[in-house]
């Protein structure tokens, strides 16, 4: 065995630059406030206009294919359970910098992206039903708000998770049981939830519409760069990833079930605000207010968990030497990476002057998806990299599966996404090419100290 296998079959340490603060049940509440974000509150619609009034299937049908993807993260986390997440799974694998940093770079500006589409999202209508306010200049000072609680503490900016996670999964459940009342009462239409449309086969319509629902799915991915974070991430992060996303999954098939009751599939697809259009169709009365204060914070607390996922991507990548060291520095006492904090927010504050809400959300599926594929083929590759610690190991079928859904979904992208998508990717080369300056430090190279802790 030579000394990089040496060095990447060691046991992850335990000792790192970040304070282990998140419990498996705020872990748990972290990925679940993630998953469950502004996507459901927007995709029924568009769901309900591919698949009719079967909008359980779908959902259900996209839940199995995220449920593959985080049976890799699940092992890889539990076996390197270092910040860098994907990007650190990468180079243990592929064995190139180069591999590693365009991995991180695609989860990094996913997270930025998001973040700017996200902020944008918060400032149009919703805020619009409380305060007449420019949409730009209230994104920015959105973002502000997030980078401020972020550089705070992983601690805090998870206990403001938690906060805003229950108000979210509150206003979902809210439909569920204002459609189960509707039900009760003998209205609506119980037979539409097994309706698909007409002339359109029903797997190919359950097709098109799983590919918008895995939409409301992803976000699961961003635990994986707080795991330096996590008490005992080895037995908990299983638990609370595989947890969440099942929770999130059962929420969103009652959700689907409220609204083909309550709606048909084509009032549904003509609402841009498709769960309130659900409220109120019941006439039970619920203020709109109380449903445009609800989707504000699913949008709050989306971006802040992306911001948090972002600033430590960051982090990892300067631990790596593979952008610019001073990214990697910490505050002293809070001990948060705070240069990775400014610069992400500054880059989110950049595209939201210079992008709109569907561009961001397209690319940011393509990049995530190139992220997932990585992350998959890592896991295969690594079986035979051995550590001393036990941790949770996924049944080879899964990643494999996992590799032909990220496929099959990839396939789907319009060229223009991709086009989009590529010259961000671009820019990415460039840094990692300016990251190899000696004015920067230069990437460390294998001979001299390993790219990636172990």
């Amino acid at each position: 065995m030579d000394q990089h296998e040496q060095q990447t079959s060691a046991p992850a340490g335990e000792d790192t630059a970040l304070r282990r603060a998140v419990s498996g049940k705020l872990l748990y509440l972290f990925i679940l406030g993630d998953v469950l974000g502004a996507g459901i509150y927007a995709l029924v619609g568009e769901i309900a206009g591919e698949v009719g009034g079967a909008l359980w299937v779908p959902l259900l049908v996209a839940l199995g294919l995220a449920m593959l993807t985080a049976a890799s993260y699940a092992e890889l986390v539990t076996k390197y359970p270092r910040a860098g997440g994907s990007a650190v799974f990468a180079e243990r694998a592929f064995r190139r910098p180069v591999v590693s940093f365009l991995v991180g770079y695609c989860m990094l500006a996913a997270g930025v992206t998001s973040a700017a589409g996200l902020s944008l999202a918060f400032a149009g209508d919703y805020l619009g039903v409380f305060l007449d306010v420019p949409a730009v200049p209230a994104a920015l000072v959105f973002l502000l708000l997030v980078a401020l609680l972020n550089a705070r503490g992983i601690q805090e900016s998870v206990r403001a998770n938690v906060a805003m996670t229950v108000v979210e999964v509150s206003g979902l459940v809210l439909v569920v049981v204002l459609g189960a009342i509707v039900f009760g009462r003998g209205d609506g239409d119980p037979g539409r939830v097994v309706e698909f449309p007409e002339g359109v086969s029903a797997g190919s319509a359950v097709l098109a519409a799983a590919i918008l629902a895995y939409y409301s799915f992803v976000g699961f991915e961003t635990s994986a760069n707080v795991a330096e974070e996590v008490r005992d991430v080895r037995r908990v992060y299983p638990r609370a990833l595989f947890g969440a996303l099942l929770t999130a999954g059962v929420v969103y098939v009652l959700v689907g079930l409220a609204a083909s009751i309550v709606l048909p599939a084509d009032e549904l697809a003509a609402s841009s605000g498709p769960l309130l259009a659900v409220v109120q169709a019941t006439g039970i009365g619920v203020p709109d207010q109380l449903f445009s204060a609800i989707a504000l914070v699913a949008v709050a607390n989306g971006a802040l968990l992306t911001m948090i996922m972002a600033s430590r991507m960051v982090f990892g990548l300067a631990e790596q030497r593979l952008l610019p060291p001073v990214l990697g520095r910490v505050l002293p006492g809070r001990r948060t990476p705070w240069v990775a904090i400014a610069v992400t927010t500054a880059v989110a504050m950049a595209l939201t002057l210079i992008g709109d809400l569907g561009a961001l959300a397209n690319i940011v599926v393509l990049l995530l998806l190139l992220v997932f594929l990585s992350t998959n083929v890592a896991v295969l590759v690594l079986r035979r990299d051995r550590v001393a610690e036990e941790h949770f190991t996924a049944p080879v079928v899964l990643p494999v599966l996992a590799i032909g859904s990220c496929l099959l979904l990839l396939w789907q992208q319009e060229a223009t996404t991709w086009l989009r998508a590529g010259l961000m990717l671009a820019v990415g080369v460039v840094l990692y090419l300016l990251a190899q300056a000696p004015w920067w430090g230069g990437a460390r190279t294998r001979e001299s100290e390993p790219a990636v802790r172990g």
